[in-house]
This record gives C-alpha cells, structure tokens and sequence, in this order.
C-alpha cells in the first residue's frame, strides 16, 4: 500500500501519513548515536563515529558536531552533507539577527528558524526532506542552559536529556532511569559515555570512536562551547572504567 503514496512529499496516505518523512526518519536510525544532556552548569553531547574504514585518514574537525555561534553548538546524526547544508543555514541566520539587532541570537529562534526550513521540505513537490536530526545546546539570558531536538518533519522540542541515531530507543530508556535534577558537568558527561557504550556496535570504548562536547559558562561569565581533545577523551573512558563487555 505505501508504494501509491510514496512517490511524492505531498501526497498524504489514506492513514494520514507522509512517507518520505517516514523514510528520511528511517535514514537516521542508521546513523551513530547522539546524546544530549542538560544540567543546571551546562550541557553535554556525546556522539559515536561511524569509523567507516581503517583507511580512512582521521581529520582534526570534527564530524559529529558544529559551532554555530559562540553561545550555541549542535550535534547531528544522519545524512552529513544534509547536515553541512543546514549547519551553514543556522550559522547565517546567527549572524544575521546579531547584524540586526546588536544581541546574541535567543536559542529557540534558531531552532524554530531551522525547522521552518525543513517543514518546508516536505510540503513543496520536488523537493525531499532533510535525512539529518539535530541537537541543539545553547544558552541565552532569557532561559539560560537549553537543549533541543529536531527531526526531518520540522518537529521540535525541548528536553533535559534525549538521544537520536542508531541506538536511541535504549538510550532514551537509560536517560529516563538514571537522569537526575542535579547532575554534575561531570556525572553528566559519564552518564553520555554509558549510554554510547550500551548503543555502539564496537566493543571497546576510544577516542576515535567518539566525540564530546561541553557548553558552561567560564569563571567570568562568558559562554564557551568545548570539544574534548583525544587526551581528555581518554582520560573521561579510564576515569568511568567502562567496557562494551558489561552490556548485561
């Protein structure tokens, strides 16, 4: 039956149902996991890379996770080049309403702007949607430390701790069991780590398996978005002493 009504963006099934929606949302659970966690000292994303060959030559930027503006960063799970599209949308709408109106641009503006785009996709006819989901982590003086999720229909949300790609369902259960009120930047950070380790295929943990990210305010109040270097990803794997094996 879904092959009559697939065939355009436009065309609803008898259920109501969009299924290129459905299918660009299908792309993304083939993608490496993503976590985000917000705490009241800032917010953690946590992603596994797909090492898709031994190969392949590592590079210093990261794959996983974009600046948009010093005050927001995302990380994305899904089709890359979608995503590189949609990165540079973001970091121009930044830019513009900075231009504008002499003030960093409010966290859920861009998340809202970002996804007015991609319903767009799915309502005009030869186009396709986006097959990227985002995590968007910001603060703002409004609501302070924010952390959003976005999918391919144009949906969003706001969350205390969610995850996208490959291995979201369990994830989203081991977020619900052991999220707390008052985790640390820290506790926080090993929580993203045990959660990658119960969603990866690879049975050990390495920083060239994985990418994390802090946003927190420095000790003058400014906002600072940091990446881990292998180093410091290494030493988070050792300090959580955590191996694939202790799955069950």
């Amino acid at each position: 039956m879904a092959r009559r009504y697939d065939s355009r963006t436009t065309i609803f099934s008898p259920e109501g149902r969009l299924y290129q929606v459905e299918y660009a949302m299908e792309a993304i659970s083939h993608a490496g996991t993503c976590v985000g966690i917000l705490t009241k000292h800032g917010v953690v994303l946590g992603a596994e890379k797909k090492v898709t060959s031994k190969l392949l030559e590592a590079t210093a930027t990261p794959e996983k996770m974009y600046k948009i503006d010093h005050h927001i960063a995302v990380a994305v799970a899904g089709i890359t080049s979608d995503a590189n599209i949609l990165v540079n949308y973001n970091r121009l709408t930044a830019q513009r309403y900075l231009y504008a109106y002499q003030n960093p641009t409010p966290v859920e503006y861009l998340v809202r702007s970002l996804c007015d785009l991609k319903q767009g996709y799915t309502q005009m006819g030869g186009l396709r949607p986006f097959g990227v989901s985002f995590l968007f982590a910001g603060w703002d003086e409004l609501y302070g430390f924010q952390l959003y999720q976005s999918d391919p229909s144009g949906n969003y949300g706001g969350y205390k701790a969610t995850a996208i790609g490959q291995g979201h369902q369990r994830a989203q259960g081991i977020l619900k069991t052991d999220w707390k009120e008052d985790l640390s930047l820290e506790d926080a950070s090993k929580l993203a780590l045990k959660v990658l380790s119960k969603t990866m295929d690879s049975t050990t943990l390495s920083h060239d398996k994985l990418e994390f990210s802090h946003l927190t305010l420095n000790p003058r109040g400014k906002v600072q978005w940091h990446l881990f270097t292998p180093t410091e990803l290494d030493a988070l794997i050792k300090s959580t002493e955590l191996k694939k094996d202790d799955d069950e």
